[in-house]
């Protein structure tokens, strides 16, 4: 296989990785009332706390580096710029996202961990503060809409293209709109919604990896 086929492939493994993590994000993620101090301790202090953060951390990177294997297969399509567009898109989203999951993940972690052990600091008021910082939610909040939005785009370059399967864009395209409101629906709702990503990176995975069974065309030139 040449490089610029096995690079897809490789990419295809990567979005499938990425999807198998956002759904143990939520799957193994220590639920429990963080509103109250009990809860917050069992829930911030696990280790599993922060390995689940991590893990949708990790499928934020891939992501990305997948989009830009799907503009490399619509090269020489109309659809070869919007492609572009969604992985730049998403690029940008998926930074200004991993700061605030940083501090979600490790600050909170070390604070939940001090708070269990008896230390007197007010848990929950530096929990919230962290939270909802202004300019930690606002990048966070601009991120997953962003995010969003390069999923969209991809999933509209896809069904112009011909070149992937029309449709294997969709779930993937609806699981990142749907990340932001997720945040506030139930456990159970969140847990369906990291099955729902899972599910349309895997679709777009299995698009990509038969797509590097066909050469892929050289770019048109002007």
């Amino acid at each position: 296989m040449n490089q610029p086929l096995a690079r897809i492939r490789l990419a295809a493994a990567a979005l499938a990785v990425a999807g198998v993590l956002f759904a143990l994000y939520p799957g193994l993620r220590p639920w429990r009332d963080e509103t109250t101090l009990q809860g917050a301790q069992e829930s911030l202090s696990s280790g599993w706390w922060v390995a689940t953060h991590l893990f949708a951390m990790i499928g934020f990177i891939l992501v990305p580096l997948a989009l830009l294997a799907v503009r490399r297969v619509l090269d020489g399509t109309r659809a070869e710029p919007l492609a572009l567009t969604a992985a730049v898109t998403t690029w940008i989203g998926a930074g200004l996202t991993l700061p605030y999951y940083g501090a979600e993940d490790f600050a909170l972690h070390v604070l939940a961990t001090r708070s269990t052990a008896g230390d007197p600091l007010d848990l929950l008021a530096l929990t919230e503060g962290i939270r909802y910082q202004g300019a930690a939610v606002t990048t966070f909040g601009t991120g997953l809409v962003l995010l969003g939005v390069g999923a969209v785009l991809a999933a509209v370059a896809i069904a112009r293209s011909g070149v992937l399967p029309r449709w294997s864009g969709v779930l993937f395209a609806i699981g990142f709109a749907a990340f932001l409101p997720q945040f506030f629906t139930p456990a159970a709702v969140r847990i369906g919604h990291g099955v729902l990503l899972a599910a349309g990176c895997l679709w777009l995975a299995v698009a990509l990896w038969r797509a590097a069974a066909v050469p892929v065309p050289a770019a048109v030139s002007s």
